[in-house]
């Protein structure tokens, strides 16, 4: 090794955007009951067994990595969907024990993203606000692991502002015709539905009542998918062309004008997992891994601080579940996870990087060189995705009551 010196609400029912102020964080101590402890072991043996042979060139991808098998192995443990009622191909478990099942899989830097959405955040969006006839069709084959959904939000120089939104859905006979595009879509070329953020009222003095969301089957003709490379020559999100789409009414999502209450809602989902501060850890396990027990000074303190704020988001987003778990909004409490979360992993190559001496690289010389040099091109998307960090202050500013 080289170096160098509590709410009663139903679990799908809407928030109540008052419910979203609060004078200070709401960061109670929750700790993971027995039976969710209990699920740990069988997941662990699972990603063992699954990810056995898996080659240096997956490494690294964290949640955005993609195998549709997989999934479906997934689905078939009933690890998709845990939380949801039963009648919908659910399994009714705590969210205590979809944490540990998120947790392990992240830690195991296992390929979810074909799922990953749609367990997430368009599965309770469907609950909270679809149809039943929605539910009874989509919610199942999510929880199968056979059925991937995309979030139709950003759009082309609208940055951060949602409420910018011009892709048009304009009434016609038997539904509404679209017409626009969507941005930096992950996962749009291999998912089978999108949750779109479509215009149904252009009055400029109200941005925000002039939005709906609609379910898209993405085989509708009119629409056209274009992968976008990064820096990294992958793949993973797209350009989604609308073209004169007719998108009938069974396929809008709640009353129209609400999709900024929706959306609003579904992003706290987006903000409040595991998933915001664990993308980096299998470099972390590496790290301390070339690192080893002869590790000087400089190196055992800079690992000791990075756990102390591993353990401290983990604490924090553990509180998240718990509320979740009490039917609670921790719309607020996401968001400082998501804003934390962010900056612990944009920091953690960096630090890796200052303390041992191997180039990164994405040719496969080790685990560690090559999940470095995986997230060293990621990292910079990081305090992008589920909302900039400008925005998320700015949420949490506003629940604080400072502006």
């Amino acid at each position: 090794m080289a170096k160098t010196s509590a709410s009663t609400a139903a679990p799908w029912a809407p928030w109540n955007e008052a419910e979203m102020s609060a004078d200070f964080f709401q960061f109670q101590p929750f700790n993971l009951p027995p039976e969710a402890e209990a699920l740990r072991e069988e997941v662990r043996g699972f990603v063992a067994k699954e990810l056995n042979e898996r080659p240096l060139s997956e490494l690294g991808h964290t949640w955005s990595g993609s195998d549709p098998e997989f999934s479906r192995k997934m689905g078939e443990k009933g690890w998709i969907g845990m939380t949801w009622p039963k009648k919908y191909g659910g399994h009714e478990r705590s969210f205590f024990e979809r944490y540990v099942v998120l947790e392990e899989m992240l830690a195991a830097d296992a390929p979810v993203a074909s799922h990953w959405i749609a367990d997430r955040q368009s599965g309770p969006l469907l609950l909270r606000f679809g149809t039943e006839e929605q539910r009874c069709e989509h919610l199942p084959a999510i929880t199968r692991g056979e059925r991937f959904f995309c979030i139709g939000m950003s759009e082309p120089n609208s940055g951060s502002d949602l409420a910018s939104v011009r892709t048009k859905a304009e009434r016609v006979e038997g539904g509404y015709k679209v017409n626009g595009r969507k941005i930096w879509t992950s996962g749009a070329h291999r998912a089978h539905y999108m949750i779109a953020t479509l215009r149904t009222d252009s009055k400029p003095e109200d941005r925000h009542g002039g939005l709906t969301q609609f379910l898209v089957d993405l085989k509708t003709p009119g629409i056209h998918i274009s992968p976008i490379e990064d820096l990294s020559r992958r793949s993973h999100f797209n350009e989604v062309l609308f073209e004169d789409v007719f998108l009938p009414e069974t396929a809008r999502v709640g009353n129209e004008g609400d999709g900024w209450m929706q959306v609003t809602s579904e992003l706290a989902f987006e903000r409040s997992g595991p998933e915001r501060f664990l993308s980096c850890y299998p470099l972390f396990k590496e790290l301390i891994r070339e690192i080893g027990s002869d590790g000087d000074r400089m190196q055992r303190v800079a690992i000791g601080r990075l756990t102390a704020r591993l353990v401290t988001l983990r604490r924090m987003s553990i509180s998240v579940a718990g509320m979740l778990n009490d039917g609670a909004n921790p719309a607020l409490e996401a968001a400082v996870v998501k804003d934390q979360g962010a900056i612990f992993e944009q920091n953690l190559p960096n630090v890796a990087r200052a303390l041992v001496d191997l180039a990164p690289t994405v040719e496969g010389q080790s685990p560690y060189q090559e999940i470095l040099g995986t997230l060293l091109q990621a990292v910079p998307s990081f305090s992008l995705r589920g909302g900039t960090r400008e925005i998320l202050r700015g949420i949490i500013a506003r629940g604080l009551g400072l502006r």
